[in-house]
């Protein structure tokens, strides 16, 4: 079964393309113009479009154009009573998949229809295709070596999988809120459907009404056509709502009604059109003291704070900084690359820093480090613009050896000490900074313990 659009301004024609297609087992829907079209196109997803070509207003070349300009993958079926060369040629270059005249034969449109529907299936199969692989790529972004993001992730995969749930994400600036965003969107239900991303923030006042909610023609100066939201156009999927505690109140008077009633009303329009998506909001704001100062609504935060996660900043998670910096060098270099990828100095000055950009400052920093590098290993050189970072000169030569000669064992103390206090504490991270496995780096630590 296939989910068809007929679009023709004589009703006779449609009413028999109805009959023949139900009669197969497609659902079939009827528009009398091009306009009607586009509006039923924007609200529900159709498998095919079968247009006449000579229609009032819109014609059927220019919704053909316009479904193209949306994006929309639908194979698109002409017929005609005005049957040319010239207008075949130029319905076939703009995508049409085939072209029929009137009058018609039904065998003739069955074969057409079955035709084109196979050609729909693909294009919805290559669809998920490309949808796997964005998947597959996006979860190479999660580089999770810290009990903190393991745990997080846990938190996050459960919520996945409850696609109506909403979420709030809580973290400072550069933490990674919209990477869990997308991670729970990618392992949901709603995964094959969009993923819509607004920064509160970075709307005026005076348009984010229009901007979450879409407006009608005429709403406002300016307002030359309709326009849907964010909501709309994320309907089906996944509305990141990022920075939600910039929004100003009258603003979250009706996101709340949206997240309680699943319907947007648009500006200057008086019809309620239901919405069907999961709501993840974001802050790196605490919202509870605005809440106390009459800044955000206590309803909305008690509606939107379901199922709260919160991004610890790179700062406690020291153990992932080494392993995400080697991430970074691997997506920024030009080609892979064999060797090491950087040197135990820029290790120290990286483990050093105190990253108040988070996962940002640290992806920043390794692509400018990768382009003093070139082709080399990152060095402490490279990384000596970081603000807290002293330089560490990574030279060979001949060095003076100081009276009485180098105690190994302190030698190898003090480095094992350093480690630690690089890592807070975690032992784990001190052996990776160190090149040694967690085994062997208690080992050494209870050797050297006998020492003393």
């Amino acid at each position: 079964m296939a989910y068809i659009l007929v679009v023709d301004d004589e009703s006779k024609i449609r009413h028999i393309l109805k009959i023949m297609l139900e009669l197969k087992g497609h659902q079939v829907d009827q528009a009398g113009d091009g306009a009607e079209a586009l509006k039923m196109l924007e609200e529900r997803a159709y498998d095919l479009v079968i247009s006449d070509i000579r229609m009032p207003g819109i014609d059927g070349l220019a919704l053909l154009d316009s479904i193209r300009g949306m994006d929309i993958p639908c194979p698109v079926i002409f017929i005609t009573a005005y049957a040319t060369v010239d207008s075949a040629v130029d319905a076939m270059k703009r995508g049409a998949v085939d072209y029929i005249t009137k009058p018609f034969e039904e065998e003739r449109i069955i074969l057409t229809v079955e035709k084109a529907v196979g050609i729909s299936r693909i294009l919805a199969e290559n669809q998920m295709l490309r949808d796997e692989l964005e998947r597959q790529v996006g979860d190479m972004e999660l580089v999770c070596v810290s009990e903190a993001m393991k745990k997080l992730l846990a938190m996050a995969g459960k919520v996945a999988r409850k696609p109506d749930t909403i979420v709030l994400i809580t973290g400072e600036s550069g933490a990674g809120k919209e990477v869990i965003a997308r991670y729970i969107h990618r392992n949901s239900p709603r995964s094959d459907r969009r993923f819509v991303a607004v920064n509160c923030a970075a709307i005026t006042s005076s348009l984010v009404e229009s901007v979450l909610f879409g407006h009608e023609k005429g709403a406002f100066t300016g307002a030359d056509r309709q326009k849907k939201g964010f909501f709309e156009y994320a309907d089906g999927g996944t509305l990141f709502l990022d920075e939600v505690g910039d929004l100003p109140l009258e603003a979250q008077a009706k996101l709340l009604r949206v997240l309680q009633d699943k319907v947007v009303q648009r500006v200057g329009g008086n019809r309620c059109i239901d919405v069907d998506l999961r709501v993840i909001c974001a802050t790196n704001r605490e919202l509870l003291p605005l809440v106390n100062e009459g800044r955000f609504r206590a309803d909305l935060y008690y509606r939107i704070n379901v199922f709260p996660l919160h991004v610890p900043p790179l700062r406690e998670r020291k153990e992932a900084v080494i392993p995400l910096a080697e991430h970074f060098i691997r997506k920024f270099r030009d080609r892979h690359q064999d060797g090491p990828l950087i040197t135990q100095g820029a290790k120290r000055i990286l483990m050093a820093h105190s990253w108040p950009g988070n996962v940002r400052e640290l992806a920043n920093t390794m692509e400018r480090a990768v382009i003093l590098a070139g082709k080399v290993p990152v060095t402490a050189e490279d990384l000596s613009f970081l603000g807290n970072a002293s330089p560490v000169r990574e030279v060979e030569g001949s060095w003076k050896l100081p009276e009485g000669g180098i105690s190994l064992e302190g030698l190898e103390r003090d480095l094992i000490r350093q480690a630690l206090e690089m890592t807070a504490g975690n032992q784990s991270a001190a052996a990776r900074l160190l090149g040694l496995s967690r085994s062997k780096f208690r080992t050494r630590v209870k050797q050297l313990e006998n020492y003393r």
